[in-house]
């Protein structure tokens, strides 16, 4: 892993976004906090900025998160058709999208088609994984990010995860017990972690970091494997200090030591 931890850029960068720009769409009155969950995830894994495109009614509740984040809205309460033209504005600025943390009952047309027209990596998560296998996309940019609950959306739909990365050109990373990796239908475990990983916010985490790996230039499967090698490992040090209290915030805060 010491290999894939070397080709993070280690950029000392003299202008803002030189180790990339990660934007995070998603949220709902139910669920505020994982778009924000997700976009520190990306900055602590070194992320330069991140922006979250949020709907109207809870802007100012995920605004108010960290003063780290950018964040910006669409009209409505839901994502929708209407919300594409923010979308694919978000998309044009970052190196890297995330789609899904905290969406409840998207659009499914809105989201294959951003999904289709958008040309830089893209991590689909959550509720946004569903509609995502509804039509024939071209995925050879994607990586998906599902935890249990949503594999079996994707075992309803192409048979297996396996068969799935086979079929559409995907990258899956499986949050459980023990996270799986499966790029052109190859199957790996990651061996780091710990059961407080189960805690909520874990899995935004992951996607965040996953994200931040694409934007600053890993490739799909580089990155979905090392992005769960880093939770894991950023899991076990928090952990090591706060036992069976661990919130995710304290993982993503472990972050920068995993990877240092």
């Amino acid at each position: 892993m010491e290999r894939l931890l070397k080709t993070i850029p280690h950029v000392s960068g003299t202008s803002k976004g030189d180790t990339g720009r990660v934007g995070v769409i998603g949220g709902n009155v139910a669920y505020p906090g994982q778009p924000a969950l997700a976009g520190l995830a990306a900055l602590r894994t070194g992320t330069d900025v991140v922006q979250l495109l949020v709907s109207e009614e809870i802007h100012t509740t995920v605004a108010s998160y960290s003063p780290n984040l950018l964040t910006d809205r669409y009209a409505g309460t839901h994502f929708t058709g209407e919300a594409l033209e923010d979308a694919f504005d978000l998309a044009e600025w970052a190196d890297a999208l995330i789609v899904g943390p905290g969406f409840v009952d998207p659009e499914p047309a809105a989201v294959q088609e951003l999904i289709a027209e958008t040309e830089i990596p893209v991590v689909v998560d959550a509720t946004a994984i569903g509609p995502a296998l509804g039509g024939e996309l071209a995925m050879e940019n994607t990586v998906f990010t599902p935890d249990s609950a949503e594999e079996e959306w994707i075992d309803e739909e192409y048979g297996s995860i396996e068969a799935f990365s086979t079929e559409t050109d995907t990258v899956v990373a499986l949050t459980g017990g023990t996270d799986v990796i499966v790029a052109d239908g190859d199957r790996r475990t990651n061996e780091t972690g710990t059961s407080a990983l189960t805690v909520a916010g874990t899995g935004d985490t992951l996607t965040g970091i996953v994200a931040s790996l694409l934007g600053q230039g890993l490739e799909r499967a580089e990155a979905a494997e090392l992005g769960a090698w880093i939770l894991g490992k950023s899991g076990e040090l928090a952990s090591a200090e706060y036992g069976a209290g661990v919130v995710a915030t304290d993982v993503i805060e472990r972050v920068p030591d995993t990877i240092r």
